[in-house]
């Protein structure tokens, strides 16, 4: 048998790997064997990759636009909140890992992680980039000496030059 790796284009037009056998080895089952995943070690990019891997394997790249993503970040993080509706806030600040609906809570935001995660591979958005650039935009409009401890925007300073 021949071990050697062939470097062949997916429909997306990235480079996958396929061994001399066929098999896919950037397929999903790969993927999730490959390593247990725990946030402290899982990259941004592997994450889009078991999405990207997920959506391939099922021919769905022709529904994944920017418009159905985006409804389909929408609709889950209604079912999200649909599952602390009518809970007090001292209700839900006592979910713990073994409440009846924490599973629940994990499935529904990981629903909404992973359709972010295919909006960002279907518009070539680098997360991790866009997210420290919205930070620091974050923290010119929202100073912690004026934000601390409040909820409300500050109010913007109006320099009256008469």
């Amino acid at each position: 048998m021949i071990n050697k790796k062939n470097s062949l284009k997916d429909k997306s037009g990235e480079k996958s790997n396929k061994s001399a056998a066929g098999q896919n080895e950037t397929s999903l089952d790969g993927l999730l064997a490959e390593k247990k995943y725990k946030d402290s070690k899982t990259t941004i990019d592997d994450l889009k990759k078991i999405m990207k891997s997920f959506v391939a394997e099922r021919d769905w790249q022709q529904y994944h636009d920017p418009k159905n993503l985006s409804m389909s970040i929408a609709i889950e993080a209604a079912e999200l909140m649909e599952l602390f509706q009518w809970l007090t806030n001292e209700q839900v600040r006592k979910i713990k890992k073994d409440s009846p609906n924490y599973t629940d809570i994990c499935d529904e935001l990981s629903d909404i992680m992973l359709y972010c995660m295919s909006l960002a591979n279907v518009l070539g958005i680098d997360l991790s980039q866009a997210i420290t650039e919205k930070v620091v935009k974050n923290v010119k409009k929202y100073p912690k000496e004026k934000c601390r401890g409040r909820y409300e925007k500050p109010k913007k300073v109006i320099i009256d030059n008469n």
